[in-house]
């Protein structure tokens, strides 16, 4: 067979068959049988190493753990080890970290690098690595607490006899079954410190301290029966307030408030506890227009009862209980008239109402349903309830705060300074906007005249002029709106009518506004800011009735010019010559009383303008639209 060759079978094979005896001849027997001993010898070590190892591990672990008299120790005792010649694997300290780094160096097969099969290379527990050959725990198999020390590199040397590897098996057994009774003796050798599981000890235990008390809150005072009584009552005041103001008067009620409108009563019941430092009995009777000193005014305005009583039985109980506020006001007076609405009600309401942000109730007496539905955009931004119809509504409304009658500075103002939270025109002019859901704040060439600019067109002001249609008319108002669009303006002519929002949408769309004095000119509250308004007064003694919109523009952020007709532009030199009185001496007419002097100036006049006269007043207003805004 040497050199690869192949057995003949032809008849020349008795040849090979004596030439294959001699090479097996030549074999000596001693070290074939020497050879063969070493083959077993590693098999029975690798099977030793491998099968019982691990297993002799866990046993100790649960050995060791249920020792508590002698602590964890080897199963060999001192005493013994003497009498036994095989080293059982009890190592220096620094010999274990070799046998740990040769272990990590194997590739887990238990075969070394030189081909061996090693047994100290198995793994140490074979639970943990997941192999297939678990060994069970069982407290009564004796090969499973004890310790097979690691294989000496000498039990693998060919020259050692099989009668010496016999003893040390045998003493292997022997130690095997010494480690299932282990003595009880505290002079036991130490188990290698890689074979021995961590056991926590309990710490002993920490004496307690007895540490000073320490007080994390501060002693609380002591509390009198003094301090858990209700807060004293203030003194007593006045219900209403009758005197302050020259417009209106007004009370304020705080408590226990009950408001039955259909007998127009408004009663303030005592609190428990009152005396006479803190309440007294009161019955006032207050009509709530701001226009008291107006007879005129005053007379469809109807009366409310403001009253305080000690008892609740002296009112009737409670219907309806409110967590908001209430006020109390009336609708009629000269209501009417355009100027009038927004002086005498729109104006105060907004002044009285704004503080409260929507959570207050609108009471109205004298309810008028066609005039409120008129300005109904304004009374849905200052409460967020519906208003009820004083008159017509038989409940018990009760509320903890109410008052009666609004607060009211001026005609057609507001004085900043005592206004509840500091409110002017101008926030009054911007709430209007706001209301109807105006878009222009700013006028030309600001807002919309600034876009198109920007778009490459060339934009004009637009210009509004209200033509009235019964008194104080512009007579000749087609050689007026001739007149403003040579100067330079686009011009819109207008009336009005009986519905706010269509009007509010026009004045807004202007930059300027001219007209003769009346109510409405009271439209300049839509203007943008920074647009012009033109007053046109007419003759006669007209100046106190000119101011109801030279202040209040200004204040709103316009720019105020007006205009003072001549003789010759009012109709009233067409009923009376030139000497008469009316022309010659206003003022005579206006000493004998208002009614004279409202009948014929307010009411017979109309009015015819000079545009000669007149265009400078135009091109003024068309310079202050185009010059930067600046206080007028």
């Amino acid at each position: 067979m040497e050199g690869g060759g192949k057995l003949a079978y032809s008849g020349g094979g008795l040849r090979h068959e004596t030439k294959l005896l001699r090479s097996f001849s030549s074999v000596e027997p001693r070290r074939f049988g020497l050879g063969l001993i070493v083959g077993l010898l590693v098999v029975a070590c690798a099977y030793f190493s491998t099968a019982k190892f691990d297993a002799v591990n866990i046993a100790m672990s649960k050995h060791q753990t249920s020792s508590s008299a002698v602590g964890i120790s080897s199963p060999v005792n001192a005493d013994d080890s003497s009498k036994q010649p095989l080293d059982l694997g009890v190592q220096d300290e620094g010999a274990l970290p070799k046998e740990e780094i040769k272990a990590e160096k194997d590739d887990g097969s238990g075969i070394s690098d030189s081909g061996v099969l090693d047994a100290s290379a198995a793994p140490l527990n074979p639970a943990t690595e997941g192999g297939k050959d678990e060994v069970p725990e069982k407290d009564d198999d004796p090969s499973a607490v004890a310790v097979l020390p690691p294989l000496s590199s000498d039990s693998a040397d060919t020259t050692q006899e099989s009668g010496v590897l016999e003893d040390q098996e045998l003493q292997v057994q022997n130690a095997v079954a010494e480690a299932a009774n282990p003595p009880e003796s505290s002079n036991a050798i130490q188990a290698p410190a890689d074979r021995i599981p961590e056991v926590e000890t309990p710490p002993p235990p920490t004496p307690e301290i007895q540490a000073a008390p320490v007080q994390l809150t501060p002693p609380s005072p002591e509390v009198r029966q003094a301090d858990l009584e209700a807060p004293p009552l203030p003194d007593w005041k006045p219900l209403c307030d009758v005197t302050s103001n020259h417009r209106i008067d007004w009370c304020e009620l705080d408590g226990d408030v009950r408001v039955l409108g259909t007998n127009s009563t408004v009663t303030l019941v005592a609190p428990p506890g009152a005396d006479a430092r803190t309440f007294r009995e009161e019955s006032w009777r207050i009509k709530p227009y701001p226009r008291k000193a107006d007879p005129n005014a005053m007379r469809n305005v109807r009366e409310v009862t403001v009253r305080s009583v000690s008892g609740a039985a002296a009112t009737p109980a409670c219907t309806v209980r409110h967590d908001v506020p209430a006020l109390v006001f009336s609708d009629r007076g000269y209501t009417g008239n355009y100027f009038h609405a927004y002086t005498d009600v729109v104006l105060p309401l907004f002044l009285t109402a704004r503080q409260y942000s929507g959570e207050v109730l609108l009471l109205v007496a004298d309810f008028q349903m066609w005039w409120l539905g008129k300005f109904l955009p304004v009374f849905k931004s200052l409460s967020n309830y519906e208003m009820v119809d004083l008159d017509a509504d038989p409940r018990v409304h009760c509320f903890r705060r109410v008052q009666v009658g609004l607060t009211s500075h001026d005609d057609f103002s507001i004085d900043p300074t005592r206004s509840p939270t500091g409110e002017s025109m101008l926030d009054f002019a911007a709430f209007l906007r706001a209301a109807y859901g105006l878009p222009r704040d700013v006028a030309w060439p600001a807002s919309a005249g600034a876009a198109n600019a920007t778009a490459g067109k060339k934009t004009r002001p637009r210009l509004l002029v209200i033509a009235r249609g019964r008194n104080r008319r512009f007579v000749n108002v087609e050689e007026i709106a001739r007149g403003a669009r040579k100067v330079g303006f686009d011009v819109s002519v207008s009336e009005g009518g009986h519905e706010v929002a269509p009007f509010a949408e026009l004045a807004n769309s202007c930059d300027a506004v001219v007209g003769v004095h009346g109510a409405g000119l009271t439209n300049m509250v839509f203007l943008p800011r920074g647009a012009v308004v033109i007053q046109v007064v007419p003759l006669g003694p007209m100046e106190f009735v000119a101011s109801y919109f030279r202040g209040p523009s200004r204040d709103m952020g316009l720019r105020y010019l007006e205009y003072r007709i001549a003789p010759e532009e009012s109709t009233l030199l067409d009923k009376y010559p030139r000497e008469h009185p009316v022309i010659a001496d206003p003022g005579s007419i206006k000493a004998k009383d208002w009614v004279s002097f409202m009948g014929v100036y307010l009411f017979e006049q109309d009015v015819r303008l000079d545009m000669k006269r007149f265009r400078p007043v135009l091109k003024k207003a068309l310079s202050r639209l185009r010059a930067k805004p600046k206080n007028n």
